[in-house]
């Protein structure tokens, strides 16, 4: 009996890209024909064509499935959509932009039904052709994050995977508001094979992937998988009580032997400025924690879909 792989693919604003892809994906199913397909594209709110290209292939091939959200939702609520829309028995997430190879699916099936995997994940070798910079704060992000959390997070790790349906039903079943999902991903276990390969450039388009944006992603998964950063504004608290204490001794010492003289003013005031503001920092960082535990507490839905051509439910 033949085995159903599901293929989701995330989109935002990718029909210059679609073409590229579709083609390449329907010549790894054409190799892989022992095995049934369905190639689940999820339209995170796009502003440009990406649904009407994804309607078209959708009217010639029966084997593709789309859910386009209402607005954009972001990555992590188009990976959770599309995995809830499966019913492979194996499923593989990546996006439309090639640089997640598809011709490594092959190998990944192979080592998913042969070896005792339950998943196959990627990672890159390096990132030739990003900005450097970004490439420098991506290295630290994982360095940081890894010393901070005890879930472990793979760097250069990406969102490719080929998983089993007990691994797919693991990760749906974790039902929280803010995701980041190389977390979750890392979070449920299961055997897992890594497959690396050198970076790859985009075939069209451009990423929508700033480095603001990144940045604003790294701080979701520090805080999403560690406490540390609490921890470490109640030290930083600790300290300055404990330097502030000191200092008191010594202005009431210094006062008791050589009299109060008025003066010091400029250092005063950059001292307030500097306690200020690490007081602000520390107030920063438990304001990310409560503002995650509100969205939470809200329980709104991860997603809203306009439209799509899958009966399964959501």
């Amino acid at each position: 009996m033949k085995k159903l792989i599901s293929i989701v693919v995330p989109c935002f604003n990718e029909q210059e890209v679609l073409p590229y892809f579709y083609e390449e994906i329907k010549k790894i199913a054409q190799k892989m024909n022992k095995n049934n397909f369905e190639f689940i594209f999820i339209n995170d709110g796009s502003n440009d064509n990406t649904i009407n290209v994804i309607k078209n292939y959708a009217s010639q091939d029966k084997r593709v499935k789309y859910v386009s959200f209402s607005r954009n939702f972001g990555k992590e609520a188009a990976i959770y959509a599309g995995l809830k829309s499966t019913t492979g028995d194996y499923v593989v997430i990546m996006d439309a932009d090639l640089q997640d190879p598809p011709e490594l699916i092959p190998k990944m099936y192979e080592y998913v039904t042969k070896e005792d995997y339950d998943r196959v994940a990627t990672r890159r070798t390096n990132r030739k052709g990003e900005p450097l910079i970004r490439s420098f704060f991506a290295r630290k992000f994982y360095k940081i994050i890894n010393k901070m959390s005890k879930t472990e997070m793979v760097d250069g790790a990406r969102d490719y995977r080929f998983m089993k349906r007990e691994a797919v039903d693991a990760i749906l079943s974790i039902k929280e508001y803010n995701r980041y999902s190389k977390g979750l991903f890392s979070f449920v276990g299961f055997n897992t094979k890594w497959l690396s390969y050198p970076n790859k450039k985009r075939a069209a388009g451009k990423t929508k992937w700033s480095f603001w944006n990144l940045f604003i992603y790294a701080i979701d998964g520090i805080t999403a998988f560690s406490t540390v950063p609490l921890v470490i504004s109640a030290l930083i608290g600790m300290i300055f009580c404990i330097i502030s204490f000191l200092m008191i001794l010594i202005i009431i010492i210094k006062t008791l032997i050589y009299g109060d003289p008025v003066s010091g003013w400029p250092s005063l005031v950059c001292i307030v400025f500097f306690v200020s503001g690490i007081q602000l920092f520390c107030i920063g960082i438990i304001g990310q924690y409560l503002s995650k535990t509100y969205l939470e507490v809200k329980d709104r839905p991860l997603y809203i879909i306009k439209e799509d051509n899958i009966t399964k439910k959501h």
